[in-house]
């Protein structure tokens, strides 16, 4: 099917006031550092990439995007863009476009990616009909971006300093070769950091042409708190205004970004209503299977009546199921013993495969991931039993003054990329 390209919001300005972008947030993780990013903290007031009020999996997100095509019939473009990287969680993010490419075939599709794993599914993206793919590119030159990047993890890897930011470099140039190979639309994106790279960006826009970009957009910096530049002040306006005429001579500009949020929907500039919010929360709350054929739910819990231990430490689970009155307790099973990786994990998930969500008070990284691919929406929640399931069996939500988020393992922390011990 033909698509009409003049419709995406980002890339021709004339239709912004009239056609709408969905982000669908289903890529968590993130390969790259960057010392101007804190994804910790979530602010619907808030207007910056990397954050999302909510984490979805591919079929949560279509049916999403389904529910909100009801609310704004405008939206015309899905794109991904994290809250981490599309290409760290590669999986989920070409899954999502499937479906929707499926379902919604004359939808635009983008990503918006650092670039560093972009280059193996380039092809994949093609035979989606991905029409635009945005990089950001905050140098190129390896030892200004070291002062950009805090490390770069490709694989088992990690790299620092200048080999982080010549390696990033070189994966971004040989994507950008890629996606023009495939027809693809590019856009660049480059953060201002006042200091750091705000004399190099006719640089980048020079190399970028070379490479055969089609359009730049210089963002400037978004001071975040917990991080490296959070004392960084914002560049004016005015001077931005000025970078961009120069700029301009090498690439066109892109003036009017919004610095969208990876949950970002409706017209470009537009604040998000609260339905749509909760519309979202609903859909990340809700089983990718059907209740009828998962009916229970298991509760990590030491005495049955608070949701008050973390996977990890649970040696039983509470199952219970859904009733007129107040959750029934069905059984307690035990949990798989300790050690084995994520063996044990999927040994749980196989152990509960007649539940369709776990509500603990806290869970890692691996256990999560296991779980969701065996189809069990994972819940974060503290209190009452009866009050979150009875609200998890009416609504597919809980309560948002019993929901849980992951803020920091401590103050200011920015990891290693090496992961949690």
């Amino acid at each position: 099917m033909a698509l009409d390209l003049t419709q995406h919001p980002c890339f021709n300005s004339d239709v912004r006031h009239r056609t709408g972008r969905i982000h669908l947030p289903v890529a968590p993780k993130c390969n790259i550092q960057c010392n101007y990013c804190n994804r910790k903290f979530d602010c619907a007031n808030e207007s910056r990439p990397g954050v999302t009020s909510a984490v979805l999996l591919p079929k949560q997100a279509v049916n999403y995007l389904h529910q909100a095509l009801k609310v704004m019939p405008e939206l015309k473009v899905v794109g991904i863009a994290g809250p981490g990287d599309p290409f760290a969680s590669p999986e989920e993010t070409l899954e999502t476009l499937r479906l929707v490419r499926e379902q919604y075939p004359e939808m635009l599709l983008c990503v918006a990616t650092n670039g560093l794993s972009l280059e193996p599914h380039v092809a994949e993206l093609a035979r989606l009909q991905v029409s635009h793919v945005t990089l950001t590119v905050n140098a190129v030159d390896p030892a200004i971006g070291a002062g950009i990047y805090a490390w770069v993890r490709d694989g088992r890897a990690i790299y620092r300093g200048e080999a982080a930011a010549s390696h990033l470099l070189a994966r971004q140039k040989s994507a950008i070769a890629a996606l023009k190979a495939a027809e693809i639309t590019i856009k660049i994106n480059t953060i201002i950091v006042p200091g750091i790279n705000q004399d190099h960006i006719c640089e980048v826009a020079e190399e970028m042409r070379k490479l055969g970009a089609d359009i730049m957009n210089c963002v400037p910096l978004y001071p975040v708190e917990d991080t490296p530049f959070a004392d960084k002040e914002e560049l004016p306006g005015g001077e931005i205004k000025l970078l961009r005429e120069q700029v301009a001579s090498y690439l066109p500009q892109m003036e009017h970004c919004t610095r969208c949020r990876a949950d970002a929907i409706g017209l470009l500039g537009e604040p998000s209503s609260r339905n749509l919010i909760d519309l979202m929360w609903a859909c990340a709350s809700a089983s990718p299977d059907a209740e009828s054929e998962r009916p229970y739910i298991a509760v990590a819990s030491m005495e049955g009546i608070l949701v008050n231990q973390h996977l990890g430490e649970a040696t039983r689970l509470w199952i219970f199921e859904r009733t007129d009155g107040e959750p029934k307790l069905v059984e307690l099973r035990y949990t798989p013993e300790v050690g084995g990786g994520n063996q044990r994990w999927r040994d749980l998930a196989e152990s509960i495969n007649d539940c369709h969500a776990v509500v603990v008070s806290g869970i890692g990284r691996a256990p999560r991931w296991v779980l969701e691919r065996a189809g069990l929406r994972v819940i974060e929640m503290s209190g009452l039993i009866s009050e979150g399931l009875g609200s998890l069996f009416r609504t597919g939500g809980v309560p948002l003054s019993m929901r849980k988020q992951f803020k920091s393992c401590g103050s200011g922390c920015q990891g290693t990329g090496t992961g949690c011990a």
